[in-house]
């Protein structure tokens, strides 16, 4: 399985800070067995909408977004994101941000969506490395059986 880690930073993608969120995402996915490849835009929201859709479009089964999904100005990762989904899963954004708000009140703040595009799912995740770390794994129980629906396999709750 392919993955692909999306990170949305104007400091990291102009080389002023370290991608932790990032670098933590690909350790986690690597570690999962998926081959990850790994972009950074910054918080533009046609960069961002042209990189998810462009690693969607290359063949990514899943697509990770790390930061812009606060309140900030210039947190625009949702609306562009959402003009590149064919459809919503927000079920696994409610539940991401449910663990959150369990965590830290801050976790009222996050906007970030989950959808997909074409056989490819689509998260935002938080800019945070904890927030990344936790959000992963809430959608690691559900991830394999989310991509084997996406690629149209056969699964245990489905029949042929």
């Amino acid at each position: 399985m392919r993955a692909a880690v999306l990170t949305v930073s104007d400091g990291v993608s102009q080389g002023e800070r370290e991608d932790r969120s990032g670098d933590l995402l690909v350790e986690l996915l690597a570690g999962d067995g998926y081959v990850v490849v790994r972009r950074v835009v910054p918080d533009e929201r046609d960069a961002i909408a042209d990189a998810v859709a462009g690693l969607a479009d290359d063949g990514a089964n899943l697509v990770l977004t790390t930061g812009g999904t606060g309140l900030g100005l210039r947190d625009v990762t949702p609306e562009a994101t959402v003009a590149v989904l064919e459809r919503a899963a927000p079920g696994i954004a409610e539940a991401i941000r449910a663990d959150a708000v369990a965590k830290t009140p801050h976790g009222l703040l996050s906007r970030g969506l989950a959808g997909v595009r074409g056989r490819t799912l689509v998260v935002n995740l938080p800019g945070s490395p904890g927030g990344c770390r936790d959000g992963y794994a809430v959608l690691k129980p559900a991830l394999e059986h989310a991509l084997e629906l996406l690629a149209g396999e056969p699964t245990t709750h489905r029949q042929t």
